[in-house]
């Protein structure tokens, strides 16, 4: 057997040897990217008064820049994840980082909040496109052997985006260049898009699903049907006083997710091709990680809105004070996720997202009893110490279930896990937004009309009340983990065609038992020439 065939087999990419660079550098692309894209979802939060100043947004259209976003993008990843199974995810990748840098630049010319939320829609459909293929690309350019470690580099990006975006938009926005305020929040985009464009198209593999599928229309309709049915009320419930249509609309969210399944059944009966694949959630580390990635997705869409409301409206803090304030929280988290898969994950295994769990309440806690203790003169440092811990538990979480949730997937449904992975994720950030009516403005509205001096303290009761309910849906996230394997997986390649089935990573659950399907040579993956 020769090293071309060893290399179908295995799902490896042939040019991905030890010696060949392009590989590293085609990480380097698809890790911009989603930084970007992680930065971009939070960086709009900094800004939101000023937002609100310069183009008199109302709360709701407020909710609307962030959740529409996130919403979009929970509602196109399961469908841009079969794309790229489909037409190839290095085209894909292409096409939504096209879609990002363009509607970027929408949003940096938004002349009314009507314009602004119309383009984050389209920014978050156009990341749909571009984020599935990240993971896709990964799983298949990378032996199994080097994939602890990049997926370890990948937790780290994903957490120092995913918090200093805050940093980011503080300094672009009061620095003002050129006069354009909150402008080039968006706008910084566009330099990075281009360059990931032209860097791609050369050094990124193609690669496609090895059996031909097809885009399953009625699929993509009903899972976006479900998605706003059941976030789309809770965005705009509290705005219009939680009419009867909203509440009848969120009931229906779940019937319309059943209608899904069993159409994807008769999908996968008929001809192969469902949108979701189905028998991923028969995959014990697959289906407990996304229910995590969901859960968290919560409690991050609650913290990360609410946190700048309090400090920037209730406190009055600048823009930067807020920022700077988030560094610590930054450090921590890129930290922690650098260390957890190769340091802690192969010795204590499961134990570690449980740790980071415990800790990410701890400093919520701590959070909690400071926000009450100090009230409206609370600074800065004496926040440090709950961020650091918040951020060393949110570390020890995202980097190890990246790994931990793909890590069984078989290589030919490599962009339908990484679309339901991201879904969810994005799916329970949208929930948190949306949420945020519930569980923040909720308590500000009950304290009814204030003077100045009483908004610190009714964004502060606030705040603290979302806390505690970020801290439940924690203890959630601890328990579901117990579904987690309990014991570290061993990344190993799969032999040859010769050799039998092989999995690309294979790995036994709890009780020793098969914790994933096996893939043969029929479910290889093979790159495709640009």
């Amino acid at each position: 057997m020769n090293a071309q065939q060893t290399d179908a087999a295995t799902g490896a990419d042939p040019s991905a040897d030890a010696g060949d660079k392009r590989r590293w550098i085609a990480l380097a692309i698809v890790m911009t990217a989603a930084f970007m894209d992680l930065v971009d979802a939070t960086i709009v939060n900094i800004a939101i008064p000023r937002i609100e100043d310069d183009l008199g947004a109302s709360f709701g259209a407020i909710q609307w820049i962030t959740a529409g976003y996130a919403l979009a993008f929970a509602a196109g990843l399961i469908t841009g994840g079969r794309l790229g199974d489909i037409y190839g995810r290095k085209r894909l990748f292409l096409l939504g980082t096209a879609g990002f840098t363009l509607a970027s630049a929408l949003c940096g010319l938004a002349a009314n909040p009507e314009m602004l939320v119309a383009s984050r829609l389209l920014q978050g459909a156009a990341a749909a496109m571009m984020v599935p293929q990240v993971l896709s690309i990964v799983h298949v350019t990378f032996p199994a052997h080097e994939r602890g470690k990049v997926f370890g580099l990948f937790g780290a990006i994903v957490g120092l985006g995913a918090v200093s975006g805050p940093l980011l938009g503080a300094l672009l926005t009061e620095w003002n260049i050129a006069g354009l305020e909150w402008r080039p929040i968006f706008l910084i985009n566009l330099p990075v898009g281009v360059a990931a464009l032209i860097l791609g198209r050369r050094f990124i593999t193609e690669s496609k699903a090895p059996k031909a599928l097809r885009l399953d229309l009625v699929g993509v309709v009903l899972v976006t049907a479900a998605l706003i049915l059941l976030i789309y009320p809770l965005t705009r419930g509290r705005e219009l006083d939680w009419p009867l249509w909203g509440h009848l609309m969120m009931a229906a969210s779940p019937l319309v997710f059943a209608a899904l399944v069993g159409y994807e059944r008769y999908k996968t009966r008929k001809d192969g091709s469902p949108l979701v694949e189905l028998s991923l959630f028969r995959v014990k580390s697959f289906a407990a990680g996304v229910t995590v990635q969901l859960t968290f997705g919560i409690v991050l869409g609650i913290f990360f809105l609410v946190w700048t409301l309090y400090m920037q409206i209730g406190l009055g803090w600048s823009a930067l004070k807020a920022g700077l304030t988030g560094v610590p929280f930054s450090i921590a988290v890129s930290a922690a996720a650098g260390m957890s898969v190769q340091l802690f994950v192969p010795r204590f295994g499961r134990k570690v997202l449980q740790t980071g769990a415990l800790t990410m309440i701890a400093g919520i806690l701590v959070y909690f009893f400071a926000a009450g203790r100090y009230g409206a003169d609370i600074a800065p440092w004496q926040m440090i110490p709950a961020l650091v811990v918040m951020g060393l538990g949110m570390g020890l979480i995202v980097a190890p279930l990246t790994d931990a949730v793909l890590s069984e997937v078989p290589k030919e449904h490599a962009g339908s896990a990484s679309g339901l992975i991201n879904t969810t994720g994005q799916m329970g950030n949208a929930l948190g937004l949306g949420l945020v009516s519930v569980v923040f403005f909720s308590v500000v509205d009950e304290r009814g009309p204030k003077v100045p001096q009483e908004v610190a303290a009714a964004f502060t009761d606030a705040f603290r009340n979302s806390l505690g309910w970020a801290a439940v849906v924690l203890a959630v996230i601890f328990l579901v983990m117990f579904a987690l394997p309990a014991k570290p997986k061993q990344h190993l390649e799969g032999g040859g065609p010769d050799d039998g089935p092989a999995a690309p990573l294979p790995q036994t659950g709890t009780a020793g038992e098969p914790a994933g399907p096996a893939v043969g040579k029929d479910a290889v993956e093979a790159p495709v020439p640009a």
